[in-house]
């Protein structure tokens, strides 16, 4: 059996002026011999699968340093789900994170610190602050936009790109 491979992935943040961050993790696959579609024919193998998964991201996710103001915040999995984009063969796996930090009126920063490495396949990942809140300075390591008035922070990035393992954001809120 082929192991379902990678394509492509989307990470949607979302940050509330309660500093709560919201994350979706959207990570698309091919998939030649249906695995996953095996997988969510089968209660009893699908609630493992999910249960797998949610226990892997956290780990992951258990291994990055967030910053938020100075202050450490923990990511946490809330929720996991496989899903089909049109077949059997396009399956993707969506993860559900939220993390919490204390926002204050005027500047603040995001930073994370996570393994460097080499990317295994395209991603975008999009930013969107609260309505009183504009991007002022991104160190991402890789080009990005910043849009809608300063609400949307977006930037995209091709396989094999080296990531550095460091972001930083700094944001006004008035």
């Amino acid at each position: 059996m082929t192991e379902p491979s990678p394509v492509f992935a989307n990470g949607f943040f979302t940050v509330q002026e309660n500093g709560v961050f919201n994350e979706l993790i959207l990570f698309e696959y091919y998939d030649p011999d249906g695995y996953y579609a095996s997988v969510v024919s089968n209660q009893d193998r699908l609630d493992v699968e999910l249960e797998t998964l949610s226990r892997n991201m956290q780990f992951y996710l258990d291994l990055e340093k967030v910053l938020i103001n100075g202050s450490e915040s923990t990511p946490t999995v809330l929720n996991v789900s496989i899903g089909f984009r049109g077949d059997a063969k396009r399956p993707y796996i969506l993860f559900i994170v939220s993390f919490k930090g204390d926002l204050v009126k005027g500047l603040n920063t995001y930073e994370n610190y996570y393994e460097e490495e080499v990317a295994e396949y395209d991603y975008e990942v999009v930013w969107l602050f609260p309505g009183k809140a504009r991007v002022v300075l991104a160190d991402l390591g890789v080009p990005f936009k910043v849009e809608a008035g300063g609400r949307v922070l977006r930037f995209n990035v091709k396989k094999g790109t080296r990531i550095r393992g460091f972001e930083k954001i700094l944001f006004e809120i008035d």
